[in-house]
């Protein structure tokens, strides 16, 4: 065997080495339950009034979550779900804004975070989200008076949550097409589209939606490509609204023109 034989074995079983390391460790990849470096640093107090429930799931997990009840019968509810990293506590900043827009919230803690038993996946995420709903709808809150809010990682669940459905609206922060389009911007080197369990394809459920949508997308965003924000738009049914934020990151801004959009939008819902 000749040295230029030798090299090539040694960088093909090195590279399926770290195939078979992504492939086995992918979640780890995927899931942080602890906080991720893009957060914002508002860890604020959680907030005031909200009632502390415990939510469980077809599989018997009990989730973790936040709701706030201004007035069932009066407004609508923003069913929450938030991204791949971090705590519900990660989310107060934005929390303490839904109740100056005349909504009442759920917000709740995946599978694997908070505390909370289980391990992450895209099946497990589903189930936690079906929970939720099955919460509301308990508590006499109808698909048509919620609201679903998916932040990065949880626009998958909102997504697919929504499709063929009669809920009030959706709205998609930070939206990407499909986490294998993600995984190939972070990770070109790999065949993601093989390697990946947790597609979360968006782009082909999307068109499945005929509710009201409101994407919101930073355009400086580092995880998610702006582009793919508008993808998304692209392909959503009316009535169809796009906000877009100059020096929004991955986590947006919560300043007054986005708190001005998310307030026109819930408004219209009827």
């Amino acid at each position: 065997m000749n040295y230029f034989t030798t090299i090539v074995l040694v960088i093909v079983s090195f590279y399926v080495l770290l195939l078979t390391i992504v492939f086995s460790f992918q979640r780890n990849l995927l899931y942080h339950p602890s906080v991720g470096n893009y957060l914002k640093d508002e860890v604020t107090n959680e907030p005031t009034e909200i009632e502390k429930v415990k939510i469980t799931t077809v599989d018997n997990i009990n989730l973790v979550a936040w709701f706030y009840n201004k007035n069932i019968e009066k407004f609508k509810t923003i069913l929450f779900f938030h991204g791949n990293a971090g705590s519900l506590e990660n989310r107060t900043y934005k929390l303490n804004h839904f109740k100056d827009l005349n909504v009442n919230f759920l917000i709740i803690a995946w599978r694997g975070f908070s505390g909370n038993a289980g391990k992450p996946s895209e099946a497990g995420l589903y189930r936690d989200a079906a929970g939720a709903i099955k919460w509301l709808k308990s508590k006499g809150i109808t698909e048509k008076n919620i609201i679903l809010y998916g932040e990065s990682l949880g626009t998958g669940v909102a997504v697919e949550v929504a499709q063929n459905k009669n809920y009030a609206g959706i709205i998609l922060e930070s939206p990407y097409t499909s986490m294998v389009n993600v995984g190939k911007k972070h990770y070109p080197l790999f065949p993601v589209r093989f390697l990946l369990k947790d597609k979360f394809e968006n782009y082909k459920k999307i068109t499945n939606i005929s509710v009201p949508v409101l994407i919101i997308h930073g355009k400086i965003d580092k995880i998610v490509p702006f582009a793919m924000g508008k993808k998304m738009y692209q392909l959503a049914n009316e009535p169809k609204f796009f906000y877009s934020q100059e020096y929004g990151d991955h986590m947006v801004d919560y300043d007054e023109k986005l708190l001005s959009a998310l307030r026109k939008f819930t408004q219209s819902l009827k």
